[in-house]
């Protein structure tokens, strides 16, 4: 399927894995056909999923192997829960063992479960326990993120935890959703109902602004897939980081902890993305650019 133009955002998760890997590649772990669903929302009587909202398996992305991990958004959020956390958490040590070229991580979610507070809490923090094991195994986590969800809440965590983050311009990271900053600030904080402010706040191109996202790509999964395939053929490159890479001091934080907060004081007037844009000299061009465009302009104005 891979070279149609198919829109990652509003793609269901089966359709994203398909679309992304080479095909017929795909092998799932756990399908839908064993059933094994949340015990917690049957106990409420709430809907359930035959793969309680989340895909894992392994594949071929241009011939190399991966691990996929799929968060379904259209069902409860991509919200992570006991079952859907420890599908997530087994799929990441497989990589440990299998040693496979890269895992690739769908984020789309918008955090942890309320039906199940407690245990997809729990769930997200052997998450990440568990992704520091595939990192330390040389295995580098790619996130991709583009779904109706983004990746807020324990996933914003996560996705920020990845070793790359492949955004698109409809994409959105962040630790609490607008709905939740609204709710507990008020609307004049944030306005949840704004979708431009929405995204100037946390969709793709401010966060590959910041260089919290590694590329920006278009809302294709060709194109998703095309970014991830070049990633994972870069693989030698996470081996030399983590050699080289020393060990970052209290005193080396403390240094970023005081520049971000000198930043902050100078450009205490800078609400959203469009600000910063034309600081950086980008104004409405922004919104006019490709992916690559952008990507170039970045990187002329980092060096």
């Amino acid at each position: 399927m891979r070279g149609l133009a198919q829109s990652y955002r509003e793609a269901l998760a089966r359709l994203r894995v398909q679309a992304l890997l080479d095909p017929d590649s795909f092998s799932e772990w756990v399908d839908p056909a064993q059933r094994v669903t949340s015990p917690h929302l049957a106990a409420l009587e709430a809907p359930v999923s035959f793969d309680d909202g989340v895909i894992v398996g392994q594949g071929l992305l241009y011939a190399h192997p991966v691990i996929l991990i799929a968060q379904e958004g259209q069902f409860n959020g991509g919200a992570v829960g006991e079952v859907h956390g420890a599908k997530i958490r087994g799929a990441l040590l497989r990589a440990v063992r299998d040693k496979p070229s890269a895992v690739l991580l769908c984020i789309d979610s918008g955090g942890v479960r309320l039906h199940e507070a407690n245990a997809g809490l729990i769930a997200i923090s052997e998450i990440m326990r568990a992704l520091f094991a595939v990192q330390e195994a040389g295995i580098p986590v790619i996130a991709l993120i583009g779904g109706t969800c983004g990746a807020f809440g324990g996933m914003g965590i996560v996705a920020r935890l990845c070793d790359v983050i492949i955004i698109s311009e409809e994409g959105r990271i962040g630790l609490s959703g607008p709905e939740v900053i609204e709710t507990v600030k008020g609307v004049e904080e944030f306005d949840s109902r704004d979708r431009a402010l929405v995204w100037r706040i946390t969709g793709g191109k401010i966060r590959r602004t910041l260089g919290e996202a590694t590329l920006l790509v278009d809302d294709d999964i060709a194109a998703f897939s095309a970014a991830a395939g070049e990633e994972v053929g870069a693989r030698p490159r996470f081996f030399k980081k983590r050699r080289l890479t020393p060990a970052i001091s209290l005193q080396t934080l403390q240094a970023a902890q005081q520049q971000l907060s000198a930043r902050a004081e100078l450009d205490a007037e800078i609400r959203d993305g469009q600000v910063l844009w034309s600081r950086m000299g980008l104004g409405d061009q922004v919104s006019l650019m490709s992916p690559e465009q952008f990507n170039r302009r970045l990187e002329a104005l980092e060096s």
